[in-house]
């Protein structure tokens, strides 16, 4: 692993830290947060389709942005409790260190995209929450658009990030 990556989404922002041995630590502050992007973007709970496309082109743009500071080989990492709730409504067993997959995210990702056309979400086990759909959101789109295969959720911050 060339980079450890922490990943922080909080409410109004979402901070990239890169560190690792063989680079300087370096911090991105991107304008996407778990309320603030719900506020901008989601009207409904559930947010509606539409909603949905036009707040995944809004993180896009803005995920894009770290692109250039992650190394190739990076490890993602985040000590985040909406991102432990993801991995507990993906089915993850909580543990001090959870592993949650890309493809996890987008399974997670697909069902809240089947409770905004409709589907009860109770149904699919998630509250009607548009916090926890931005979050979601959000990291489906770090995740796909930076090339993480997988990112590690921690009970608390890595030492040398707090």
């Amino acid at each position: 692993m060339n980079a450890t990556i922490l990943l922080h989404i909080g409410a109004e922002q979402t901070v990239v830290t890169v560190g690792g041995k063989s680079n300087p630590a370096a911090t991105l502050v991107l304008a996407l947060g778990s309320q603030k992007t719900a506020r901008d973007h989601f009207k409904h709970a559930p947010p509606r389709p539409l909603e949905v496309e036009n707040a995944i082109a809004a993180v896009e743009d803005e995920v894009t942005r770290a692109k250039a500071m992650i190394p190739p080989g990076s490890g993602l990492f985040t000590a985040d409790a909406g991102v432990r709730e993801i991995a507990r409504h993906s089915g993850v067993v909580d543990a001090a260190s959870i592993r949650l997959s890309i493809d996890a995210v987008e399974r997670a990702f697909d069902r809240l995209a089947a409770v905004s056309l409709g589907r009860p979400a109770a149904h699919e086990g998630f509250a009607e929450n548009a916090e926890f759909a931005a979050t979601l959101l959000i990291l489906r789109e770090f995740m796909h658009h930076l090339q993480f295969a997988q990112i590690t959720i921690l009970e608390r911050t890595p030492e040398g990030f707090e």
